[in-house]
Formats: C-alpha cells, sequence, structure tokens
C-alpha cells in the first residue's frame, strides 16, 4: 500500500474504534432506528454542504438502483444491526464481531470474481478468525434471548457491510468516493426513516445529545465513508474492510479502559493476534513472513 493509504486505514481504525462511545450515547436517546436515519441525513447533508463549499462538481453517474444498493447494506443494514446489538451485548463483544467482516467480504468477493483468495491472505483471515476466537472467550453475561438476538443482529450488520462493499466495488468503482457517500447515506436514511413509526424516539433528547449526534454523523461517518470508499477504489475491498481487524482493537481497548469491561490476559493476546493476520492481509509482513504463510 502507498502511504496516503496506510494513513488513511489506521484513520479509519481509530475513527471507527472510538465511535462505539458515541455510538451508545446516540442510541440511548434517539432509539435504535432514530440513531441511524438521523445519523445518515445529518452526514449525508454535511457532505453535500462540504462539496458546495469546495466546489466540487458531484457526478452521480451510475443509476439510482446502485446507491440504493450500498445504501441498504452497507449503511442501513449495517447500523441498524449495530445500532440494535450494542447495548444488548456490550462495545467489546460487538466489536469483536466487526472483525468478522472481511471474512464474509473476502468470500463474497470470491464468488464475484472481484479478488483471489490467495494462500497468505487465507493464512491471514485464519489468523485473524483464531485472535477473534482468543478475543471472545467465554461471554461474561448468561446465554439467553438478550445475547442471542445481539449476536444475530451482529451478523446481520458484519454480513450487510461485507455485502455493500463488495457491490460498491463492483458497480461504484468509477464513481466519486464523495457520491457514493452522500447516495449511499441518503438512500440509507430514506430507507429507514419508515421504521422510525415502529420504534420511536424513547422521548427528549438533551442538548449534549444532538452534539453526540452531529459528531457521530459528521466525523465518524460523513468523514470516514468518504475515506473508506476512496480506499476500496484504490485497494479493493476485502483489504479495506480488514481495518475492522484493527477497529475491534481499538473499541476493545476504549470498552476496558473507559468503560470498565473485563478482559483477561488471554483475550489481550487475542487482540495481538487479530493485528498479525490484518498485517497479512494487507501485505504488510516482510517477505519471509508472506512466504511462511
Amino acid at each position: 500500500m502507498q502511504p496516503r493509504d496506510i494513513a488513511a486505514y489506521s484513520f479509519l481504525a481509530v475513527a471507527w474504534g472510538l465511535s462505539f462511545l458515541l455510538l451508545l450515547k446516540v442510541v440511548e436517546a434517539f432509539g435504535w432506528i432514530g440513531a441511524v436515519t438521523f445519523r445518515c441525513f445529518i452526514a449525508g447533508a454535511i457532505l453535500l454542504v462540504v462539496a458546495r463549499l469546495l466546489r466540487k462538481r458531484l457526478i452521480f453517474s451510475a443509476r439510482w438502483f446502485h446507491f440504493a444498493a450500498v445504501g441498504a447494506t452497507t449503511v442501513a443494514g449495517q447500523l441498524i444491526g449495530l445500532s440494535y446489538s450494542a447495548p444488548l451485548i456490550g462495545t467489546a463483544m460487538s466489536a469483536i464481531f466487526v472483525a468478522a467482516i472481511p471474512m464474509f467480504s473476502m468470500l463474497i468477493g470470491q464468488i464475484w470474481g472481484l479478488e483471489r483468495i490467495t494462500r497468505p491472505r487465507l493464512f491471514g483471515i485464519l489468523t485473524g478468525a483464531t485472535g477473534i476466537i482468543m478475543l471472545v472467550g467465554f461471554p461474561a453475561v448468561p446465554v439467553d434471548k438478550t445475547f442471542i438476538l445481539g449476536c444475530i443482529g451482529m451478523i446481520f450488520s458484519t454480513f450487510s457491510a461485507a455485502l455493500g462493499s463488495n457491490y460498491a466495488s463492483r458497480h461504484l468503482n468509477t464513481v466519486g468516493s464523495f457520491e457514493v457517500t452522500i447516495g449511499a447515506f441518503l438512500f440509507g436514511g430514506l430507507l429507514t426513516l419508515p421504521l422510525l413509526a415502529f420504534v420511536p424516539v424513547p422521548g427528549w433528547p438533551r442538548p449534549v445529545d444532538y452534539l453526540y449526534l452531529v459528531a457521530l454523523a459528521g466525523l465518524m461517518s460523513a468523514l470516514t465513508y468518504v475515506i473508506y470508499f476512496a480506499l476500496v477504489t484504490r485497494i479493493g475491498a476485502t483489504r479495506a474492510i480488514s481495518v475492522e481487524f484493527s477497529v475491534t482493537v481499538v473499541a476493545v481497548a476504549v470498552g476496558a479502559g473507559l468503560l470498565g469491561e473485563k478482559l483477561s490476559v488471554l483475550q489481550y493476546g487475542g487482540a495481538a493476534v487479530i493485528i498479525l493476520g490484518c498485517a497479512i492481509v494487507l501485505g504488510l509482513m516482510p517477505p519471509p513472513w508472506r512466504r511462511l504463510a
């Protein structure tokens, strides 16, 4: 990867890892559907304003249903599953499931003929999966209905993210990252808006909750998705989406350090193994390691 790709990759890992803190507060204030709907509309609006200020010409050359498909998967599907599940199973468990996205992505990319699963990359994915197993260990909460529903929600979230990323790589690879992000967020908001009738906002949010919402939508959605879709175009869906390995490590560290979630020595070892798997998938390891993989 080029230095700018590594910088973008690192920024996404930190920003998305820290976003779990804001996500919990926004879901508490606006509900898990409201958190997604308002986040989408604000993120899309911010990007439209930024594009106007930069005098950037937006060219939506692809057909509208391609933007709708990415909005339904990478945005609406992923964020609904995450917003629903994080309060149920916690930040650390949600982040652990997020690390499964590259595995889904590689399988979808293989089926669609977008990417080839080489032996080193397969070894990296398996290494990352081993780290996830170490990181999960045994759940600290009872395996009840709430826990199971949270896990199902996160599986839906991760699969949606992988599916949407590969769809964007296949059908929107010639469209600018600004256009893809704006279209995806606006369609994501439109698709989730009717669901507010079934899952309304639980009460009157505090003024600081609106600040959390704008920060989540602007910094950790609008900006990050522009960077992410540009990264997908440059390095491919699976390599770009493997950033979720690093997101998991950051989010689990946040959960342990700021939210007081308990982690074992084995789980910290799992985080290190995940980083190793991520480096192998990205081809960042020295030649001897690549030959060993």
